[in-house]
């Protein structure tokens, strides 16, 4: 996704040194989307199909929490969400190996989408017995549903790759800025339809997963069946993309560890591996803390509707401000901002249960409280995404600049992914739940499905003596000052201070060759 961004920015850098000499009926052919209409219209359908994985992906976790599914599981299922984050790894490979009768994009998104529709068809046919129904007889097998949505979104980061590249060449090139519109504007009305749109149906009784997943498995299976049949990969593109060099695998690959050994660079991945840590507690654990304390989870993935426009707009205002030479001063200021409202969240959590009421359901007001700080929230997250963004737009080779954006996102990515999944599992072991009452015997703890069922047969309930979640929070809440205040600020400034030679590659690889 990163690469058409960047590719897009440099088009528009090459664009305002064309030849001044072309004629003017040159110059309205290419105005407007005219003849580009189809093309954008199945970029935006590819990337909704792309969202529909890690919508479905997303309601899981939800429906685990349900089933008494203990963190550390819940941790290991995280895994599941990493593909995106990685395939940095295995994007050479798509853009160099293909076969040239069929189309260089086509070669990889055909099979790949028939993948993810047989996928899903599989799925189906045996996730009522993967999720169980939470008892000891019937426990979730959170490995294989692990094992099953890590392998669908390595599918869908897979077709995004594809998507990406054919997007530069399937648009002419003075619209080729729409492909990043169709993949935004697209993945997340897929994400919105496998998450939202599934649970607020699921909880009407009108849909099962099952179902769910066999829908799909069929749309995915003949909408990619019409286009490899009926849609061409031809270059509309009346120039070639000459901002950046067509490298083959190996010589990504070598690109890589040459970005790698900048001398800047140690000190800059380990800024962006380290920065969420503060908000991993927050970001991975609350949703799942709120169903737990009785939210019911459609309700809460509602939350998400009356967000959208707020995640459209945002960009566009908070890029007003990350547009000068130092982006990442707006970076810095939304760090305490985001820390204060993630510590705020886990009070909310704390004092959920005494807004239920005598029905078990909760008040208008109490999810217009909750909506207002996750608004809030959303400010300060995205004031982050857009200034790091705009950062790495800055620094980025130009002359390879797509793999250079996609390394910094893929480092940035993981330094958000590897915090949740431990504070996931974290939550577990800093939590102490005994069985109490009844026919228990004192000090029988009440953590796995078995642990739970044997407590009420026994005449017992499980009651939480301190839950490791706050006590997380804390601490992730302090290191996150910690880190901003002793080494990040400093860190971040220098990084912004550092100038732009430091940060090229290509012309180092020249004056190599010139000795």
């Amino acid at each position: 996704m990163s690469e058409i961004r960047n590719r897009t920015a440099n088009n528009g850098n090459n664009s305002e040194i064309e030849d001044s000499n072309n004629d003017e009926t040159k110059k309205d052919k290419k105005q407007g989307i005219a003849g580009d209409e189809g093309s954008i219209a199945i970029l935006l359908f590819l990337y909704i199909l792309q969202g529909i994985p890690l919508g479905l992906a997303a309601a899981v976790p939800l429906i685990l929490t349900s089933r008494d599914v203990s963190y550390k599981e819940q941790a290991g299922y995280s895994f599941a969400f990493w593909p995106f984050s990685i395939k940095l790894l295995w994007a050479p490979l798509v853009d160099s190996c293909f076969f040239p009768s069929f189309g260089r994009r086509k070669t990889w998104l055909v099979p790949v989408q028939y993948l993810i529709g047989a996928t899903m068809f599989v799925l189906s046919l045996n996730v009522d017995h993967y999720l169980g129904d939470g008892t000891a007889e019937s426990p979730p097998d959170v490995k294989t549903l692990t094992a099953m949505f890590f392998f669908l979104n390595f599918l869908a980061a897979t077709q995004d790759i594809a998507v990406d590249g054919w997007a530069l060449t399937m648009l002419q090139r003075h619209n080729v800025g729409y492909a990043s519109t169709c993949n935004s504007v697209g993945q997340t009305a897929g994400y919105f339809m496998g998450y939202v749109l599934y649970m607020a149906l699921e909880s009407y009784g009108l849909v099962t997963l099952a179902g769910f997943l066999q829908f799909w498995s069929v749309v995915f299976t003949i909408t990619t069946t019409l286009v490899a049949v009926f849609k061409k990969e031809v270059d509309t593109s009346q120039d070639s993309i000459e901002d950046e060099p067509d490298l083959g695998v190996v010589e990504t690959y070598r690109l890589l560890w040459d970005i790698v050994k900048l001398p800047i660079m140690p000190i800059t991945i380990i800024m962006l591996l380290t920065s969420k840590i503060g908000f991993s507690a927050g970001d991975a654990v609350t949703g799942l803390k709120l169903v737990e304390r009785g939210v019911p989870k459609s309700k809460l993935a509602m939350l998400a509707v009356p967000m959208m426009p707020l995640q459209i707009v945002l960009p566009w205002i908070i890029s007003k401000y990350t547009a000068g030479p130092r982006p990442m001063d707006v970076f810095l200021k939304a760090i305490p901002f985001r820390l204060c409202i993630g510590l705020m969240l886990v009070w909310f959590v704390k004092i959920t249960p005494s807004f239920m009421m005598e029905d078990g359901e909760f008040p208008l007001h109490y999810y217009c409280i909750l909506l207002a700080i996750y608004a809030v929230y959303q400010v300060a997250l995205y004031s982050m995404f857009v200034s790091i963004m705009a950062f790495f737009a800055k620094i980025s080779d130009p002359a390879v600049g797509g793999t250079y954006m996609t390394f910094l996102n893929t480092l940035t990515n993981l330094g958000g992914n590897w915090p949740a999944t431990l504070a996931l599992w974290w939550v577990d072991p800093l939590t102490f739940k005994s069985c109490v009452g009844g026919n228990a015997s004192e000090g029988n703890l009440c953590y796995t499905p078995g642990e739970i069922t044997t407590c009420k047969m026994e005449g017992g309930v499980c009651e939480t003596q301190y839950d490791g979640y706050y006590i997380e929070a804390i601490a992730c809440f302090l290191i996150g000052v910690s880190w901003l205040f002793l080494w990040g600020k400093a860190t971040i400034n220098r990084l912004q201070d550092e100038p732009e030679s430091g940060w090229r590659v290509v012309h180092k690889e020249s004056e190599k060759k010139a000795i």
